[in-house]
């Protein structure tokens, strides 16, 4: 069967002209019972309108009651819908947008609303007797009206949206910039954006910086690494993302206990599920900020710790390393030139061999250099790990036993798990 088109106007009888307009008189005359009946159905059929208080829905009443007035009158002169019909709807998609309401949601009350107006058109059709010829450009012109509508209330609800993430997107910039001089914002926007992200003179809070690793992610890798590092947070209001540069830095706020391990578990998690969507970072993590002055130092942290996280990416946080692990990790040429030769070939070498030798050393300096408890650790044998200690001395020189030599070991040893990081 081929497909029909709605008739045109000017194809219709006189008689079918008069039945259209008789129809669509009488709905507008009732106009306020029909948008009442449209609002209705929203509010019961849609989750997200149920909420909100007599102000909200007298305000979709209202919108309900204009739509349906813009539609029927442009069906009564038999013309397309124009901006100007619908030009109410731009207020009501920023009201939406700001309250943040979906914009999925939205467009939703726009189908209950299309619904409830065929529905009042198919039984006043009933009522009149109008020919289906009539009722068949009622349904087609309908559907258009309704789509133009939405449409027109899609594109108000985005550009406000937009102008919306741009401002918040200036506030942030301009709230971290503020932080990293070590200053708080007393008054003004700033300092609300402050108060909602947790942020206060005395409040302790992380620093990370991540860069991407990937040399093609474009904008929208950039974004989704951003959005994903926000959501890192103890929760979404406690972590300050902003894309600095080339940057995405981030100020996460600390829950009451002050312990940084939840944040950074999260981070990692985030940092994976990214590495699998193709969006590789390195992300670094300052030492625990406990003031609003040390913000400065924990950013210079985190850029130092990027450098930590591996040629893979990753996340490197300083606050899992000890004094000592940081110094060897952050050595400058100088202190590899220090080293003696003969000790920085013995680390490399054991590592190539499985690193026995490597983690006898370590078993013994975490049992406060006693022999027997380090072999206990490695579940050896006292003898066995004397004699591991022998091939050291007899490899590189130094015996474990002195403390002087196992200092200068334990430091070639840190310095070479640094090595080959990015």
């Amino acid at each position: 069967m081929a497909s029909q088109t709605a008739p045109e106007v000017r194809d219709f009888t006189e008689d079918e002209v008069a039945e259209r307009r008789r129809l669509l008189m009488s709905l507008l005359e009732d106009v306020d019972a029909l948008a009442n009946r449209g609002a209705t159905a929203i509010r019961t059929q849609l989750p997200a309108y149920t909420k909100g208080d007599e102000r909200f829905h007298a305000d979709v009443l209202d919108q309900c009651n204009r739509n349906t007035k813009a539609i029927l009158r442009a069906m009564i002169d038999g013309r397309e819908a124009t901006a100007e019909d619908h030009s109410f709807q731009r207020s009501a998609a920023m009201r939406r947008a700001r309250s943040g309401f979906a914009l999925e949601d939205y467009l939703s009350a726009y189908r209950v609303g299309q619904k409830v107006m065929w529905d009042a058109i198919e039984a006043e059709a009933e009522k009149q007797q109008v020919s289906p010829r009539v009722v068949f450009w009622l349904a087609s012109h309908l559907m258009h009206h309704i789509d133009y509508a939405a449409e027109h209330a899609a594109h108000s609800y985005v550009e406000f949206r937009q102008h919306m993430l741009a401002d918040a997107a200036r506030e942030r910039r301009d709230l971290l910039e503020h932080l990293l001089d070590g200053r708080l914002p007393e008054t003004g926007p700033l300092a609300a954006a402050a108060e909602r992200y947790g942020i206060g003179a005395s409040t302790p809070a992380l620093v990370a910086v991540a860069v991407s690793l990937s040399a093609d992610e474009g904008q929208e890798g950039t974004a989704l690494a951003s959005a994903s590092l926000a959501r890192a947070g103890l929760n979404e209001m406690t972590s300050l993302v902003v894309v600095r540069h080339s940057e995405i830095v981030a100020v996460m706020t600390l829950a009451a206990e002050h312990d940084p391990e939840p944040v950074i578990v999260r981070l990692e998690r985030a940092e994976q599920r990214l590495r699998s969507e193709g969006v590789p970072l390195a992300i670094g993590v300052s030492a625990t900020a406990e003031t609003i002055d040390q913000l400065a130092q924990a950013y210079s942290e985190a850029l130092t710790a990027v450098r930590f996280a591996g040629k893979d990416g990753g996340v490197a946080s300083l606050t899992r390393l000890s004094a000592f692990e940081y110094l060897a990790l952050s050595a400058d040429p100088t202190a590899h030139r220090l080293q003696e030769p003969q000790v920085v070939q013995f680390v490399r070498d054991d590592r190539t061999r499985g690193g026995v030798l490597i983690a006898t050393i370590r078993a013994y300096a975490e049992a406060d250099m006693n022999l027997k408890d380090a072999a206990a650790s490695l579940h050896v044998h006292p003898n066995t790990a004397q004699y591991r200690f022998q091939r050291v001395e007899e490899l590189c020189g130094l015996c474990p036993k002195r403390f002087g030599d196992l200092h200068t070991l334990l430091v070639a040893i840190a310095i070479d798990d640094a090595r080959g990081r990015p």
